[in-house]
């Protein structure tokens, strides 16, 4: 009898919880967050689309790719980056925009990241090679389909 009170209170109390958590502690998915980059002029925007129910903090950077060719991954995602920008993406459709940026072929690469409690989940641009940064990172980490993307500023 025990076990079974035991095992019905925690049944009430975990359905209690369900019904009085905000809607943000839902689960993230893969398609919350896409990507869409577009240079314009000497600026190039990322509009952002989080469909995740919650504000997330993201960050658009560029780094060169002379001749088109994408640079290998830790050059993209390693410190030092100067062209970027980063703020707090409400849901529904955003755009950052990474201003007075050099004529040039550079590389686009975008990451969300949304943190709740304990858990962190990331949406970050498909790139080669990618997989193995991702894999050290006890985050839950999504591949955006929209892959990081070639764009020339005139």
């Amino acid at each position: 009898m025990r076990i079974f009170l035991r095992t019905t209170g925690t049944a009430a109390a975990a359905a209690l919880l369900l019904l009085v958590s905000p809607a943000s502690a839902l689960a993230a998915e893969p398609g919350d967050v896409t990507y869409s980059f577009t240079a314009v002029g000497s600026s190039v925007e990322n509009t952002v689309t989080n469909n995740s129910g919650s504000i997330v903090n993201c960050t658009t950077s560029l780094a060169p790719a002379p001749d088109g060719v994408l640079p290998p991954v830790g050059e993209v995602i390693g410190n030092g980056q100067s062209l970027y920008t980063a703020g707090e993406v409400q849901a529904g459709a955003t755009t950052q925009v990474v201003s007075d940026v050099p004529a040039g072929t550079y590389v686009v690469l975008a990451s969300c990241g949304l943190t709740e409690g304990d858990s962190t989940t990331a949406w970050i641009s498909d790139y080669p090679g990618l997989e193995e940064f991702l894999a050290q990172i006890p985050w839950t980490s999504y591949t955006v389909e929209q892959a990081s993307t070639i764009v020339t500023v005139r």
